[in-house]
């Protein structure tokens, strides 16, 4: 039996989020006051009481959903061994940790800066994105390339690909909108936007990406002391410098979450564990690969039953 950690992604995250864990576990309590001391503002707050609003804003979400996936798999990693680790978008902070290639503290001010400029950028540059159901990732990626035209600033590209017949797509706010119809008459089921603060995973983060590069560069990135499924190759990858060079891609590049699902399947992983916030991603296994075991662990009633 082989089994992977995935690390929940944005949009997975909740008002009251690591509270449980905080009030009846010593460890977590420690983590999140050294966070909010890495940090110099209280996350922890905003994590348990919200309000929901400010959770939301991208600056804060990220650093919390990093924050639930690392401190479940610190209490967990010597319960249970594994052979992969895999994250969504932000979620794969939370892999290169549990893989051991990046430390605690280098991880978090990594994700906080990510947010951080990703905020800002959103605030900027007004972007969008729709999930589209029902189409081939082939005609997804097909319609976005007809009507994709950066030279004119409407920008329009595949954001994630999540699972077997679901794609978002990522681009310039008003012009996307106009255009989402197309996907309707390409055959899709449900073109439907997203409550997002920006073009994420789109060149129009470009922005972010070129101070965001600086940071990585600044870091030691060790080998993964077990494989982790990269956002942009969907393959696993254990040396510590391409690794780093893939992730400073990562905030342009489309994430490639069904190819991850299906390289892992063929791997000989047949156990999937989400670790972290909510359980989207279970649902996206379910969607794409049959046959296996998958299960989570967000709050600590589920960490009490894993133990």
């Amino acid at each position: 039996m082989k089994n992977v950690f995935l690390f929940s992604g944005q949009g997975s995250q909740y008002v009251g989020m690591m509270n449980d864990f905080y009030e009846n576990n010593g460890f977590a309590k420690s983590q999140l006051s050294l966070a909010n001391d890495i940090l110099g503002f209280n996350i922890s707050n905003i994590m348990f009481e919200g309000p929901v609003d400010i959770l939301k804003e991208t600056r804060y979400t990220q650093i919390a959903l990093f924050l639930h996936s690392s401190i479940i798999f610190d209490l967990i990693k010597s319960k249970k061994e594994f052979s992969a680790t895999a994250g969504h978008s932000v979620g794969e902070f939370a892999g290169l940790y549990a893989s051991g290639v990046l430390n605690f503290k280098d991880a978090l001010e990594l994700v906080a800066l990510r947010g951080k400029l990703m905020f800002e950028v959103g605030n900027k540059i007004p972007g969008t994105m729709f999930a589209v159901v029902g189409m081939s990732d082939e005609d997804v990626i097909n319609t976005c390339e007809e009507f994709n035209h950066p030279e004119d600033g409407n920008v329009v590209v595949p954001a994630n690909f999540n699972s077997t017949g679901q794609v978002v797509i990522s681009g310039s706010q008003d012009y996307l909108r106009s255009i989402s119809g197309e996907f309707k008459t390409r055959g899709a089921k449900l073109v439907k936007e997203l409550q997002v603060s920006g073009a994420f995973h789109s060149p129009l983060l470009n922005e972010a990406k070129v101070e965001l590069e600086e940071k990585i560069k600044n870091m030691q990135f060790n080998d993964a002391i077990v494989p982790i499924y990269s956002n942009v190759s969907a393959n696993a990858e254990i040396d510590g410098k391409r690794i780093q060079s893939l992730l400073i891609e990562q905030i342009v590049s489309p994430v490639k979450w069904t190819q991850i699902l299906n390289n892992l399947k063929q791997d000989g992983v047949d156990t999937y564990i989400e670790i972290g916030a909510g359980n989207v991603l279970q649902g996206l296994v379910k969607r794409t690969l049959n046959d296996v075991e998958i299960f989570g662990i967000d709050k600590y009633v589920d960490f009490q039953n894993f133990s």
